[in-house]
């Protein structure tokens, strides 16, 4: 069976790795397709060049080349409705259509979901003026958090510690005409992920991680996309993660599929474990980056057979997913400027060297230069490795950092650093 992965960054670069190694995927018969692509892609994938934008080159090519399963990887091409295009055309496909996208592309939708089905979240208000964000803010006091209502590619929050901070935040949010926004009571707790694989009916638990996306050590500075990850994050217990999925994964589900627009794909979940217990902070409608490279190195199945399953609706056929013991850690290298204005071009060597170290480099905003890989975009590189522990993980991970020749390169030194302090005992970091 043929499959077209499309995307080009460093969750895709993942998948790929992953895809490849399925047995579903007959050696020598069977073609991994990747549009756009990256070179590290192109290890695993044979790179075409389609528009994920031209729904119907898609499905022209989809049909033509007799693939048997599209994974969309990016959300862009999910809320604006491709994976629609493509079930019309009856071609299987990872991820939801354009209304259940909504989860992601629209904070003010899940937001008023959560408020139909009793789904534990943070309390807000939905405004489309600069005077209605005053007044919610008047409302709400400080710390506040203050959300872009669309896709904003993880930069589109902003944690307002004070009154002066928020308004500055909602004076550069409304500079864009009809922005709209939700302003979000500040929840105290931990942040971390939780993945489940969904076919609008069955449920399936895919991991947990935890994201470090302020762009400093320490956790300062603005959001990025997502400066590291580690895998699992152990402060989501086995209660906690079984309250979360009762209380809230399953009710979205099934709020969604009773409003006529089921959710089939990857639901990533982002929680607040508050004291009064999990919270939803936010839905996103595809595996995270950089949350998907550690879960497909500690992913034990045949991630082909998984995705197609929940794409064919038979998802509750399969058992449950199964991971390997030793968590994954992975730093994210980043182009001087991230993440405002990235630095283009600058040369990469050392791939190599980092990866026989025993990590992976998997490449997100990278292209083929004249003389070898150079920087393309803001987010370079996830250098992934696993260990016994999370301390043994980060430290892998570094080593293969540091065996990089990447000038304009720069990355955080701390990643994993609440549980690495757990695991020395330092208590609650």
């Amino acid at each position: 069976m043929n499959v077209l992965l499309l995307g080009s960054g460093g969750r895709e670069h993942a998948l790929a790795w992953k895809l490849a190694q399925s047995p579903t995927l007959r050696k020598g018969t069977d073609t991994l397709y990747a549009a756009p692509g990256n070179p590290g892609i192109a290890a695993h994938a044979t790179i075409v060049p389609l528009d994920a934008t031209d729904h119907a080159a898609v499905v022209a090519f989809a049909k033509d080349k007799a693939v048997g399963l599209v994974v969309i990887g990016p959300e862009a091409p999910l809320v604006d409705g491709l994976a629609d295009s493509l079930r019309a055309a009856g071609v299987p496909v990872f991820g939801p259509g354009k209304a259940a996208a909504q989860l992601e592309g629209s904070k003010g939708f899940t937001k008023d979901l959560c408020t139909r089905a009793n789904i534990p979240t943070a309390g807000y208000a939905r405004v489309a003026t600069l005077d209605a964000a005053r007044i919610a803010l008047d409302l709400f006091g400080a710390p506040v958090v203050v959300k872009a209502d669309g896709l904003a590619a993880g930069k589109g929050v902003t944690v307002a510690m004070t009154r002066a901070e928020a308004d500055a935040a909602i004076a550069d949010l409304f500079a864009e005409t009809g922005a709209e926004a939700v302003i979000e009571e500040f929840l105290e707790g931990e942040e971390v992920s939780l993945f489940v694989l969904t076919d609008g009916n069955a449920l399936m638990p895919f991991g947990s991680a935890q994201d470090h996306k302020r762009v400093g050590d320490g956790d300062v500075g603005p959001n990025t996309g997502g400066m590291g990850a580690y895998s699992p994050a152990r402060v989501l217990t086995p209660a906690l993660e079984a309250q979360a999925i009762r209380e809230i994964v399953a009710p979205t589900v099934a709020a969604m599929a009773m409003e006529g627009m089921p959710f089939s794909g990857v639901l990533y979940a982002g929680l607040m474990l508050t004291a009064q217990g999990p919270k939803l902070i936010e839905y996103n409608a595809r595996f995270g980056d950089p949350e998907c490279q550690v879960l497909m190195l500690r992913f034990a199945g045949d991630l082909l057979e998984t995705l197609l399953a929940v794409a064919e609706g038979r998802l509750a056929d399969l058992g449950g997913a199964a991971f390997y013991d030793d968590p994954a850690l992975s730093v994210v290298m980043a182009a001087r400027g991230y993440p405002g204005t990235p630095a283009a071009g600058g040369a990469i060597g050392g791939i190599d060297a980092a990866e026989a170290t025993g990590a992976i480099v998997f490449q997100a905003g990278t292209r083929a230069g004249e003389n070898g890989i150079v920087a393309s975009g803001g987010r370079v590189l996830a250098v992934t490795a696993t260990g016994a522990t999370v301390a043994q993980a980060q430290a892998a991970a570094y080593r293969a950092v540091d065996a990089l020749d990447f000038t304009d390169g720069f990355c955080r030194r701390d990643i994993g650093w609440r549980e690495v302090a757990r695991e020395r005992g330092d208590g609650q970091a």
